[in-house]
């Protein structure tokens, strides 16, 4: 008979993860605002030891352009070890990329040559709307499938937003994940508490609302999602909704514990209207056993004067944090804020989820501040910390710095650029540290713009688990 191993890069537990070894590479959505070239997955070398540690090591040309490469994610992950899972076979091969802004998904295999990904499928925007869906936003891995979560509609409409399911063999769109959506009518995050059979799905706005810029109207007009809504994962039905207020507005990424005993977990907000403010909700099981949240990290504004500001700024003689990323530990103690806005990544040590403790920062970048990295002391960066992934064992930081084409342009009008950093964590008192041989920018990206990483076997992000 022959034998049967799980990839090696699965785990049951998040126990066991945090064990891995570390990352040799790392992979990088790079896309072109203008699209006058095609987008590409850049592969970073993230081995220490290597003598091109640091530097594009990789390069995948996108077959199309247009295609504003966003979010991504792996076809598998240790989600394939849960009991209910109809795919242990599967391996940790392929990278789902979608284009946000073209509908497409792009099939790569990093099997062969890790370092060249190559493009084994795409997936065209009239197959994902047999599902009802465009405008795919992100990936995750689970024990049915691939799971996609989308902000528009099929056909030209503009919502509501949900989840398609592909094969995890053949990558074909099976539909619709939804059941019974509820009053569910914006997509954004997405993620689950597998071993309790809880989905949990957060807002952003439909295409109409985002492609073209933050609509000051809409914002102001508190149009924007600000709730969060949960689901019976297997009868794939709606069940709750809550409701931060409308004042909080976009409500956007979602990170459950790992810790399959725990039923918790933290939600990043972008901005109150009120205030300028960003802020970061738990989430939790209630005494009658339904679903609650409340505020328990809150980020001001900072003051600054007009002339510094972009046009979108100038009324309000602040810079609103915007908290546009958020990344919890494997071990669930640190979770990591990107206050893009200001030029911020901030470490909280969450141990006791209801009052995180602040134990590190470190800017980069910013709309006023444009703080320099320790390799390049004398550069002024634009953008900011945003996309977060934080390595398996929790020791490594990675960051880019760019949120959405069009919001880059409102915000930082003169050029966002494009960088990648690394910053060490110090495991047992908090704290963060760029690594100053880390810091891949400006023509190492060929010219595009960075948004998310990856990396090479797993990463604090991609993976659920279901034993503790």
């Amino acid at each position: 008979m022959p034998l049967w191993k799980p990839d090696p890069t699965f785990y049951p537990s998040p126990r066991q993860a945090v064990t891995a070894p570390a990352e040799k590479l790392a992979y990088v959505a790079a896309f072109d605002r203008s699209a006058e070239k095609p987008d590409a997955i850049a592969v970073l070398d993230v081995d220490e030891t290597s003598t091109s540690y640091g530097r594009v090591v990789g390069w995948t040309d996108l077959p199309y352009r247009g295609d504003e490469l966003h979010h991504f994610g792996w076809n598998a992950c240790s989600s394939a070890l849960c009991p209910a899972a109809p795919h242990p076979h599967v391996e940790r091969r392929y990278l789902i990329v979608p284009g946000l802004r073209s509908s497409r998904i792009y099939v790569l295999d990093t099997k062969d040559d890790p370092r060249a990904p190559r493009v084994t499928r795409t997936i065209e925007p009239a197959e994902l709307a047999k599902a009802g869906y465009s405008r795919p936003h992100t990936v995750h891995c689970g024990p049915e499938g691939i799971y996609v979560s989308n902000l528009g509609g099929a056909d030209g409409a503009d919502g509501p937003g949900g989840i398609a399911l592909l094969d995890h063999d053949s990558f074909d769109v099976l539909g619709a994940w939804e059941i019974d959506r509820g009053p569910q009518y914006f997509g954004y995050d997405f993620w689950w508490h597998l071993t309790r059979d809880v989905l949990v799905t957060s807002e952003w706005g439909t295409p109409s609302m985002i492609e073209d810029g933050l609509v000051g109207e809409l914002l102001l007009g508190r149009k924007y999602g600000h709730s969060i809504h949960f689901w019976d994962l297997r009868k794939r039905r709606h069940l709750q909704t809550l409701d931060l207020g409308d004042q909080h507005q976009m409500a956007l990424e979602l990170r459950p514990a790992h810790d399959p005993t725990k039923e918790y977990g933290f939600l990043g907000v972008v901005v109150s209207v009120e205030d300028l403010s960003a802020s970061v909700w738990l989430w939790h099981r209630d005494d009658s056993g339904a679903f609650a949240i409340r505020k328990v990290i809150e980020i001001p504004a900072e003051p600054a004067d007009a002339a510094d500001l972009p046009p979108i700024l100038q009324p309000f003689g602040a810079v609103p944090p915007l908290v546009t990323d958020i990344d919890l530990s494997v071990d669930d103690r640190y979770l990591y804020v990107s206050a893009w806005g200001i030029g911020k990544l901030l470490q909280y040590d969450v141990t006791d989820p209801f009052a995180p403790r602040l134990t590190g920062e470190v800017r980069l970048g910013g709309i006023v501040t444009r703080a320099a990295h320790p390799a390049a002391p004398d550069e002024r960066l634009a953008g900011g910390p945003q996309m977060v992934e934080v390595s398996r064992d929790g020791r490594r930081v990675y960051i880019t710095n760019s949120l959405y084409g069009a919001w880059d342009d409102q915000f930082f009008p003169d050029g966002v650029g494009a960088w990648a950093a690394r910053l060490d964590v110090d495991l047992d008192n908090g704290g963060l540290t760029p690594d100053p041989r880390f810091f891949p920018h400006g023509d190492d990206f060929r010219g595009l713009r960075v948004h998310q990483t990856r990396l090479q076997g797993g990463d604090a992000s991609s993976d659920s688990y279901c034993f503790p």
